[in-house]
């Protein structure tokens, strides 16, 4: 090799060891990494085994401060393939900075989506639960479509995430005490000066521990109905998860936080009297026992926290339905929640729009919080999984 011309023999004897050790395709937390080198398209072993530390260590965090931060592990998860190709083989590499072209896809033109799933700490120890990931990677191909991009089969995204968990596995809070959120982005980073899809596409998969959402925590939110900046309009990419969804919502987003507000609500761009969505979660409205979510109709991200508990809500006797949900209809309503892999399910206590407060039944008899119990049991274990929405990684060895 000729990595090996440059190193003293005590030094090539160690390295050989390392890499004799590990020929797997995954390394072992803190033993061997691949990381972008002068070729955005290539990437170099580089071993850097800590004797100190082990794959079953605990990371050094306090996991009672947990917020929804970033937190850098240990790897990622990297695939890439051409335009006219499909991805085939990936790899799990030292979480680090990418190098991209300066004309890439996604850094001209957008061309970029994203996902979010969590990971979840088994009770016995024994492994962690993912929560229907499938249903990200479906999502993730139509939004591929969408915005001209290959995308990784269901199978090979399903994959990518459970060797991402397992990389850092040491990162994976304790039962309770929050979870490893999974970030699989999928982006155009081959280099393009004319408007036209990217010719080389990179999928991958990083991670983060994290506790509640909101700063709220699991108390009660308060939001602002912002009707002057819209969040999607028709025919656009509302309906889909790409990256140039999130930016426009910034401005809205800061100054109603500045005032003091959780987070915005918007509405139709349209007729701005029907709600869409939160910046980063869905919103239900409940009024006597029926409860209402706005229908998607191409401006609105279908979320599968949304979509779980819509059905857990139907199996406890809810009158569950999708249409227009008017400003009127939120006035009136009794209780009000958001949904998302993020926030899971957060309980609204005040809606503010055009300078008038509304407020909301919280607290324990709430349907939110019935539901929120129910969701959250499932993907964490702690009932029997009777809709087959989890998929367990099994804890062994790498």
């Amino acid at each position: 090799m000729w990595i090996t011309r440059a190193l003293n023999p005590a030094l090539t004897c160690k390295l050989a060891k390392v890499l004799n050790r590990f020929g797997g395709p995954l390394p072992t937390p803190g033993s061997c990494s691949l990381f972008a080198s002068r070729s955005a398209s290539s990437f170099q072993h580089a071993c850097t085994h800590d004797p100190e530390r082990s794959d079953e260590d605990n990371a050094d965090i306090n996991w009672d401060d947990l917020g929804f931060g970033l937190v850098p592990t240990d790897y990622m998860y990297v695939m890439k393939c051409s335009q006219d190709d499909t991805f085939s083989y990936g790899e799990v590499n030292r979480y680090g900075n990418l190098e991209l072209s300066p004309s890439s896809g996604v850094l001209n033109y957008g061309q970029g989506l994203f996902e979010g799933l969590k990971a979840y700490r088994k009770g016995d120890g024994c492994g962690f639960l993912l929560f229907r990931p499938e249903e990200n990677a479906r999502r993730m191909q139509m939004g591929a479509k969408r915005m001209c991009m290959p995308s990784p089969s269901v199978d090979q995204f399903v994959n990518a995430v459970k060797q991402t968990v397992l990389a850092n596995k040491r990162w994976v809070p304790p039962q309770g005490k929050g979870s490893l959120y999974l970030r699989p982005l999928l982006m155009g980073s081959g280099p393009v000066l004319g408007l036209a899809p990217a010719p080389e596409y990179m999928f991958l998969v990083y991670a983060s521990p994290v506790g509640t959402y909101f700063k709220e925590g699991l108390a009660p939110i308060n939001l602002i109905i912002d009707d002057e900046i819209h969040r999607a309009t028709p025919g656009g990419t509302g309906g889909v998860k790409t990256i140039t969804n999130y930016g426009p919502v910034l401005k809205a987003q800061v100054r109603a936080k500045s005032n003091g507000f959780t987070d915005v609500l918007f509405l139709d761009s349209t007729e701005k009297r029907y709600l869409e969505e939160a910046s980063s979660c869905n919103l239900f409205i409940v009024k006597d026992n029926v409860i209402s979510t706005p229908i998607t109709r191409g401006t609105i991200l279908a979320g599968i926290t949304r979509k779980s508990i819509m059905e857990i809500a139907g199996d406890y006797g809810y009158k569950v339905e999708e249409r227009l949900v008017s400003v009127e209809d939120l006035t009136a309503a009794d209780e009000v929640f958001c949904t998302g892999t993020a926030v899971v399910v957060a309980p609204v206590g005040s809606i503010t729009y055009q300078g008038q407060r509304y407020a909301y039944k919280t607290g324990i008899e709430t349907v939110s919080q019935q539901l929120y119990s129910a969701l959250t049991a499932i993907q964490m274990g702690l009932v029997k999984d009777k809709k087959s929405w989890t998929v367990e990684i099994e804890h062994q060895p790498i």
